[in-house]
Protein backbone atom coordinates (compact mmCIF):
# COMPACT_ATOMS: atom_id res chain seq x y z
CA UNK A 1 0.00 0.00 0.00
CA UNK A 2 1.43 3.68 -1.20
CA UNK A 3 -0.76 6.88 -0.05
CA UNK A 4 0.99 10.00 -1.07
CA UNK A 5 -0.75 13.03 0.48
CA UNK A 6 -0.48 16.89 1.50
CA UNK A 7 -0.64 17.59 5.22
CA UNK A 8 -1.61 21.14 5.90
CA UNK A 9 1.23 21.05 9.30
CA UNK A 10 4.83 22.14 9.16
CA UNK A 11 7.29 18.86 8.35
CA UNK A 12 9.04 19.75 12.06
CA UNK A 13 5.50 19.50 13.77
CA UNK A 14 4.91 16.00 11.49
CA UNK A 15 7.71 14.68 11.66
CA UNK A 16 7.77 15.74 15.60
CA UNK A 17 4.60 13.94 16.26
CA UNK A 18 5.75 10.47 14.95
CA UNK A 19 8.78 10.52 17.16
CA UNK A 20 6.17 11.27 20.29
CA UNK A 21 4.13 8.68 19.20
CA UNK A 22 7.19 6.14 18.38
CA UNK A 23 8.67 7.50 21.91
CA UNK A 24 5.35 7.31 24.03
CA UNK A 25 5.24 3.23 22.58
CA UNK A 26 8.33 2.41 23.54
CA UNK A 27 7.59 3.08 26.97
CA UNK A 28 4.16 1.69 27.38
CA UNK A 29 5.75 -1.37 25.87
CA UNK A 30 9.27 -1.50 27.64
CA UNK A 31 9.12 1.10 30.61
CA UNK A 32 12.33 2.32 29.20
CA UNK A 33 12.62 6.56 28.45
CA UNK A 34 14.48 6.77 24.96
CA UNK A 35 15.56 9.98 23.41
CA UNK A 36 14.78 10.68 19.87
CA UNK A 37 18.33 10.13 19.71
CA UNK A 38 18.62 6.94 20.53
CA UNK A 39 15.40 5.99 17.97
CA UNK A 40 18.00 4.55 15.12
CA UNK A 41 18.22 1.00 15.29
CA UNK A 42 16.06 0.57 18.49
CA UNK A 43 14.18 -3.02 18.31
CA UNK A 44 11.52 -3.88 21.38
CA UNK A 45 8.84 -6.31 21.56
CA UNK A 46 5.17 -4.95 21.32
CA UNK A 47 2.20 -6.81 22.53
CA UNK A 48 -0.79 -6.60 21.03
CA UNK A 49 -2.88 -8.44 22.30
CA UNK A 50 -2.79 -11.94 24.49
CA UNK A 51 -1.34 -14.43 21.83
CA UNK A 52 -0.36 -11.79 19.64
CA UNK A 53 3.32 -10.56 19.89
CA UNK A 54 6.08 -8.97 17.48
CA UNK A 55 9.12 -7.09 17.59
CA UNK A 56 9.48 -3.63 16.31
CA UNK A 57 13.00 -2.06 14.97
CA UNK A 58 13.23 1.53 13.90
CA UNK A 59 15.38 1.09 10.58
CA UNK A 60 15.72 4.45 9.74
CA UNK A 61 15.24 7.70 11.08
CA UNK A 62 16.22 11.56 9.63
CA UNK A 63 14.69 14.57 11.69
CA UNK A 64 12.23 16.38 9.58
CA UNK A 65 12.77 14.02 6.45
CA UNK A 66 12.37 10.25 6.95
CA UNK A 67 11.23 7.13 9.64
CA UNK A 68 10.96 3.49 8.41
CA UNK A 69 10.32 0.87 10.79
CA UNK A 70 9.87 -2.77 10.45
CA UNK A 71 7.82 -5.41 12.72
CA UNK A 72 8.26 -8.83 12.67
CA UNK A 73 6.42 -11.76 13.70
CA UNK A 74 6.31 -15.53 13.08
CA UNK A 75 3.68 -15.13 10.22
CA UNK A 76 4.75 -11.65 8.28
CA UNK A 77 6.84 -9.04 8.23
CA UNK A 78 5.78 -5.57 7.29
CA UNK A 79 7.96 -2.58 6.57
CA UNK A 80 6.74 0.85 6.83
CA UNK A 81 8.25 3.99 5.37
CA UNK A 82 6.85 7.81 6.07
CA UNK A 83 9.27 10.18 3.46
CA UNK A 84 8.19 13.98 4.30
CA UNK A 85 9.11 16.48 2.05
CA UNK A 86 8.23 20.38 2.83
CA UNK A 87 6.30 22.10 0.40
CA UNK A 88 5.95 25.23 2.33
CA UNK A 89 6.52 26.69 5.26
CA UNK A 90 3.10 25.23 6.86
CA UNK A 91 2.69 22.02 4.52
CA UNK A 92 4.51 19.13 3.41
CA UNK A 93 4.11 16.08 1.64
CA UNK A 94 3.67 12.81 2.80
CA UNK A 95 5.05 9.49 0.98
CA UNK A 96 3.63 6.44 3.13
CA UNK A 97 4.37 3.08 2.24
CA UNK A 98 3.33 -0.15 3.64
CA UNK A 99 4.42 -3.66 2.51
CA UNK A 100 4.15 -7.09 3.68
CA UNK A 101 5.69 -10.54 3.41
CA UNK A 102 4.05 -13.68 4.67
CA UNK A 103 6.00 -16.47 6.37
CA UNK A 104 3.71 -19.91 6.91
CA UNK A 105 3.50 -21.35 3.39
CA UNK A 106 0.53 -20.91 0.61
CA UNK A 107 -2.18 -20.79 3.07
CA UNK A 108 -0.63 -17.77 4.97
CA UNK A 109 0.07 -15.68 2.10
CA UNK A 110 -3.57 -16.35 0.34
CA UNK A 111 -4.98 -15.51 3.89
CA UNK A 112 -2.88 -12.05 4.08
CA UNK A 113 -3.72 -11.58 0.70
CA UNK A 114 -7.52 -11.47 0.85
CA UNK A 115 -7.39 -9.73 4.13
CA UNK A 116 -5.31 -7.39 2.77
CA UNK A 117 -7.90 -6.26 -0.23
CA UNK A 118 -10.85 -6.53 2.40
CA UNK A 119 -9.10 -4.42 5.08
CA UNK A 120 -7.12 -2.16 2.91
CA UNK A 121 -9.91 0.48 2.07
CA UNK A 122 -10.49 0.30 6.38
CA UNK A 123 -6.64 1.04 6.84
CA UNK A 124 -6.67 3.72 4.14
CA UNK A 125 -9.81 5.36 6.09
CA UNK A 126 -7.79 4.96 9.70
CA UNK A 127 -4.82 6.62 8.05
CA UNK A 128 -6.30 9.50 6.52
CA UNK A 129 -8.19 10.33 9.74
CA UNK A 130 -5.07 9.73 11.48
CA UNK A 131 -3.25 12.72 9.39
CA UNK A 132 -6.85 14.55 10.05
CA UNK A 133 -6.09 14.39 13.95
CA UNK A 134 -2.83 15.63 13.16
CA UNK A 135 -3.50 18.78 11.10
CA UNK A 136 -6.63 19.34 13.99
CA UNK A 137 -3.97 19.32 16.50
CA UNK A 138 -1.47 22.07 15.01
CA UNK A 139 -5.00 24.27 14.25
CA UNK A 140 -5.62 24.27 17.99
CA UNK A 141 -2.17 24.65 18.77
CA UNK A 142 -2.01 27.81 16.92
CA UNK A 143 -4.84 29.26 18.30
CA UNK A 144 -4.12 27.82 22.24
CA UNK A 145 -0.72 29.56 21.64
Amino acid sequence: MEIVNKINVPVDFFYQTIVNSVLADVHSQTGEKISEEQLQGFEYVKTFSKNAKATIQIEEITKNKFYQYRTSSTKNNFLVTYDIRPLTEDSCELHYSEKMESYGGFLQKVNDAFVGVVWSWLKKRKYKEMLRQIEASYSNKGVAG
